[in-house]
């Protein structure tokens, strides 16, 4: 594993300079200038469902590099099982967040019902002219001709008003709720964000006692239509312990927050790096409902999900034990051109777009994933009004994790039509 933490100036090793039972897939550095695209391309190739041994903080597990394996397991909820923990490490027995994405029917399908309701077609249809309003009023209040950070500016600000909204959070401390997400996703041995797990802990903890104040705010109310009111009145949710709470809220603040915001950065990168693309879009923006999907396909901002078999079973060929761990790897199913045609290629009329891992599969299909498309059709549409490109002018800064594939800058310069 020495390679992974080789800090030294000299040049990187590639994917093909060392042997595979030296891969380590989750560097923080992963993504840095799409470095992850080669190491995929090489295991889809010779040993698509890779055992990594001995990790020095997730132990063994199976890396699962090609789409129809990620589908395998993702649709066999019965075989793979998500109870514990979705990360490639275990949970701390003396900090576990129960999370219904990490839990197996029933318990699971009677918590996304109590929530799912937050994204029901009606909610999604009344919500649609308030994201469109503030898309409005933060595209127009951007600076022109000059540079500035498109992350901060219109990327998180757009999610955590979206995510005030889902959970009728007091709009003036927004920015809490983006801390929270970095916090619960950073990577420990980065220290980027956080420098030790007592103060990831800490800030969790201020995290549950803001939430548990709305909490006893909602449960003496009426039922309400945001997500902490259905939760504190949900017949399988009314009665979580605290950490439960946390544990739920953290993956709908989570979910709703990071991968939105990244899909709406990397939008911009990729027209960049794709100049013949970004003049289809201006010579043609009703191909924006068809590059939303292709943006969130070629993104994939949660690289993977883990998995534990229930039972012995066969993948690709190889036999997976009861108890082993397997990380289905969206980030290399959504890069397999077995399925996807010229899947390393960034095409905005790409043909079935919405053939990619991005969202998931089966039971635990990401709920939000309506939202998240009309969040970012909803500010193309309004980009294509006001600028002819929106250019950057810079490297971006990715955010050092091998779970959350996003960005921290992206540096651009808005041009006016």
């Amino acid at each position: 594993m020495s390679e992974a933490r080789d800090t030294s100036t000299k040049p990187k090793p590639g994917p093909f300079d060392i042997p595979l039972d030296r891969y380590d897939m989750l560097r923080s550095d992963m993504f840095e200038n799409d470095r992850h695209v080669g190491f995929f391309e090489r295991l889809r190739k010779e040993d698509p469902v890779h055992l990594q041994k001995n990790h020095e903080f997730a132990g063994s597990f199976w890396n699962v590099t090609r789409y129809k394996d990620i589908m395998e397991v993702d649709t066999h909820h019965d075989i793979y099982s998500s109870n514990g923990s979705i990360t490639a490490a275990d949970q701390d027995e003396e900090f576990t967040l129960p999370m219904f994405i990490a839990m197996d029917p029933p318990k699971h399908d009677q918590q996304r019902k109590d929530v799912s309701p937050v994204v029901a077609p009606t909610n999604l249809a009344t919500m649609e002219s308030e994201i469109r309003h503030r898309a409005v009023t933060i595209l127009d209040g951007l600076p022109r001709n000059e540079e500035f950070n498109w992350v901060d500016q219109v990327s998180v600000e757009l999610t955590t008003q979206m995510l005030a909204t889902l959970f009728d959070f007091p709009f003036e401390d927004r920015s809490k709720l983006k801390r929270w997400s970095d916090v619960a996703t950073a990577d420990i041995e980065a220290g980027d964000i956080v420098d030790s797990e007592d103060q990831r802990r800490a800030e969790l903890g201020e995290c549950l006692a803001y939430f548990m104040d709305l909490w006893n705010q909602r449960v003496n109310e009426p039922p309400r239509g945001d997500l902490i009111s259905m939760l504190a009145h949900g017949a399988s949710t009314r009665d979580m312990d605290p950490m439960e709470y946390l544990g739920n809220l953290i993956l709908l603040i989570v979910g709703g927050n990071d991968t939105t915001r990244n899909s709406i950065t990397g939008g911009v990168w990729f027209l960049n790096q794709n100049p013949g693309e970004y003049q289809k879009l201006r010579d043609n923006p009703g191909l924006i409902p068809n590059m939303v999907p292709e943006i969130i396909r070629y993104q994939t901002p949660l690289a993977y999900m883990r998995r534990t078999a229930l039972q012995d079973a066969i993948l690709g060929g190889k036999q997976i034990k009861a108890g082993d761990k397997l990380l289905m790897w969206y980030v290399s199913g959504n890069r397999d051109s077995e399925v996807i045609e010229r899947a390393d290629e960034f095409l905005i009329d790409r043909a079935k777009a919405r053939q990619h891992l991005s969202f998931g599969f089966g039971i635990h299909r990401c709920m939000g994933n309506r939202l998240a498309e009309m969040q970012l059709k909803i500010l193309w549409e309004e980009i294509s009004k006001r600028f002819k490109t929106i250019e950057t002018v810079g490297e971006p800064v990715w955010v050092k994790s091998s779970f959350v594939k996003g960005y921290t800058q992206l540096p651009v310069i808005l041009r006016e039509k």
